[in-house]
């Protein structure tokens, strides 16, 4: 697969990781459709980037496949699947004010795992009609989890769980959908600099980059969305989860 053929839908794609992957694509000539809650920024990044935006909760069953429909109908096809869509609460499980909230963790888990494979799924019906390349591909499904899948730190059960669980579908996805000439991937990112973080004091910032081992810096968005794009094409990548945290081990 070329990313420059690639027509790619990307949750999340109006701000963070999502922004940077959809600017990035499009530059290299991808056409893509972002799907976001936002309906002030989605639509003037999209804009920007010559691309398309509809307003979707990933959440929602109805809501994504009139997201998918939106974007086959301006783009003819879907080739790559890309989830950044995602949130996060600090909140331990036994805090000052009680037990963490069930409804936040609950948030959490329709969010990011079962808003990913809600999307993952219903990209993957619109994949499988594509026309199979030489080597047999149709499309490729990028997820995004994190290290907190692997060692979440303290009040991030929620975060830690609903990333876990993206790891845990990866491999089972991907042989899945491997008849279908569709691959699944995953990319595990650490600390980065997104609005979330840019919020944050310098002080906490710098921190936050001193812990990372090399090089010593948050990451930039671009850095993940040129991961994604490189795995777009290298066909041989698949079922796999892919840290990118500059050997970053949280504690």
């Amino acid at each position: 697969m070329k990313l420059s053929t690639s027509s790619a839908i990307i949750t999340g794609g109006a701000s963070g990781l999502g922004e940077a992957t959809a600017r990035h694509f499009a530059d290299k000539g991808a056409q893509v459709t972002i799907l976001d809650r936002d309906a002030e920024r989605g639509p003037n990044v999209a804009k920007e980037i010559g691309g398309h935006f509809i307003q979707t909760d990933v959440t929602d069953e109805a809501s994504v496949q009139a997201a998918i429909a939106f974007a086959l109908e301006k783009m003819e096809k879907i080739t790559a699947t890309v989830n950044c869509a995602g949130i996060a609460y600090g909140i331990k499980t036994i805090g000052r004010d009680g037990p963490h909230p069930l409804d936040a963790f609950q948030r959490t888990i329709d969010i990011n795992l079962v808003g990913s494979f809600n999307v993952a799924r219903l990209g993957a019906e619109a994949m499988v009609k594509n026309d199979p390349e030489p080597d047999g591909a149709r499309g490729v499904v990028i997820n995004t989890a994190s290290i907190a899948a692997f060692d979440g730190q303290k009040g991030q059960a929620a975060y830690a769980a609903s990333k876990g669980g993206v790891v845990g579908m990866t491999l089972p996805m991907a042989r899945d959908l491997a008849k279908d000439g569709i691959r699944v991937m995953t990319i595990a990112p650490g600390i980065f600099m997104t609005p979330m973080l840019a919020g944050l004091p310098d002080e906490v910032q710098a921190s936050l980059a001193a812990d990372v081992p090399n090089p010593a810096r948050l990451g930039d968005p671009s850095e993940y969305a040129r991961l994604a794009g490189f795995i777009v094409e290298l066909g041989y990548l698949n079922g796999e989860v892919i840290r990118i945290d500059g050997a970053l081990r949280m504690r």
